[in-house]
C-alpha cells in the first residue's frame, strides 16, 4: 500500500499559478499510473492529468497548455504545475496512485480561483 499527501492548494487570482505536490509514503518507481483529479461542488470527479511510470502524460482538454504534470521518483512525489488559472479550475484536487495491487487516493487539497 501507499499513502498520499497533497499540498500546495490555496487561493489564487485568475491568471495566477499554483504548484500542487503529492508526496507518497514509499517509492513510486513501480506505480504505473499517478494522476491528479478534481471535483467541484455538485460535479463529478474528473481526471485532470496523469503520468505513467515511463513518463507518458495525458491531460484533460480543459487544461492542456496550462497545466503540467511531472513525477520525481527520487523524491516519491508527483507535481501539478497550474498556470493561467481560471475560476472554473476551482475545485478540490486529489492525487491518485494505481498499481496492480492498489488504487489509492489522497485526502485532497482545495484550490480557489477568485479575485
Amino acid at each position: 500500500q501507499v499513502q498520499l499527501v497533497e499540498s500546495g492548494g490555496g487561493l489564487v487570482q485568475p491568471g495566477g499559478s499554483l504548484r500542487l505536490s503529492c508526496a507518497a509514503s514509499r517509492s513510486i518507481f513501480s506505480i504505473f499510473f499517478m494522476g491528479w483529479y478534481r471535483q467541484a461542488p455538485g460535479k463529478e470527479r474528473e481526471l485532470v492529468a496523469g503520468i505513467s511510470n515511463g513518463g507518458r502524460s495525458n491531460y484533460a482538454d480543459s487544461v492542456k497548455g496550462r497545466f503540467t504534470i511531472s513525477r520525481d521518483n527520487a523524491k516519491n512525489t508527483v507535481y501539478l504545475q497550474m498556470n493561467s488559472l481560471k475560476p472554473e479550475d476551482a475545485a478540490t484536487y486529489y492525487c491518485n496512485a494505481k498499481s496492480y495491487e492498489f488504487d489509492v487516493w489522497g485526502q485532497g487539497t482545495q484550490v480557489t480561483v477568485s479575485s
